[in-house]
Parts: C-alpha cells; structure tokens; sequence
C-alpha cells in the first residue's frame, strides 16, 4: 500500500478541524478560527467601494459583523449606514458571494469568512464612525487590499465587472 493524503474537514459551530492522515498513519488536527462578516459590494463606474479604518494600512470592504438574533440584511443595513452614512435601498440586496481568507492582523489560522451582497444606496458616501477613508478602486490597486477583499477582487475582474 503506498502513501496517500487524505484531507477532512469537519465543522463544529464556528471551529473547523483539518485532520491529515498519511500513509503510516500519522493524523495532526488544527484548530482555525473564523471571524464571521457581512460586507456590501457597490460598483461605480467599474470601480469597487471600499474602506480604511482608522490605524490600519490596508483596505476592506464596508460591512462588519451580526449582532444577535440580526438577519444578514439588518446587520449588513446597520453597518453601512454606521461606516458610510448612507441606507441600503430596500429589495436591491442580491447575494454576490462567500470569501474566506487568512484574517489581516490576525494570528495564523484565523480566517475571515465575508458573505457578501450587491445592493443600491441611498445617499454619498461619507467616512464615519471608526472609517478614516473610503475609496473606489480598480484591479490595479489589489496590493492595497486585504487578502479576502483581494479575493473578491479577484471574482469581480473574472467577471469583467472591474475597470
């Protein structure tokens, strides 16, 4: 019998355990994290809109985490309104995609899983709350990015949605 991988996963609640066995059977587990988010995907002119908090060098989509018993829609409306100062116009929230990726600043092995949706806004944009800057930006500027929201960059420029 010769050697041979076989990979896992297994999810209890938010924790998922990557179990590896190879051929004189030898298993190890790791413990990954997730950090659970909702984030708004709004186009402009082929452009992405996007976020920097305040103390951070990188930019992220709008959006943030549930509070409890909150629908995706509730927390996602909430959060953009608290980033952004502006409303998610109701019945325009389209799911666009799940992204998981190594969390920016995180210790390895915490992931960041984004469930992400396209919808129309009602008003400008504005900086508020803890959001230093927001921005629209192109493919080219993908090593600005964190690595989820370079994923989703990734998607919208296969999808030729990007400039």
């Amino acid at each position: 019998m010769g050697y041979w991988t076989a990979r896992i996963y297994l999810c209890y609640d938010t924790a998922w355990f990557l179990v590896q066995e190879f051929g004189r059977h030898h298993i190890t587990m790791q413990d990954t994290h997730f950090i659970d988010k909702l984030a708004l995907i709004y186009l402009q002119d082929g452009k992405l809109l996007v976020t920097r908090s305040q103390g951070k060098d990188m930019y992220y989509l709008p959006g943030g985490k549930r509070e409890a018993g909150e629908s995706d829609y509730a927390a996602l409306s909430r959060e953009v309104l608290e980033e952004l100062n502006v409303s998610l116009e109701p019945g325009t929230e389209h799911y666009f995609g799940t992204f998981e990726a190594q969390a920016h600043g995180k210790a390895a092995g915490t992931l960041v899983r984004t469930t992400c949706y396209s919808a129309k806004i009602q008003g400008e944009p504005q900086a508020s709350s803890e959001i230093e800057e927001i921005a629209f930006v192109a493919y080219t500027d993908r090593a600005r990015c964190s690595t989820v929201l370079q994923l989703v960059l990734d998607d919208l420029h296969a999808k030729d949605l990007l400039a």
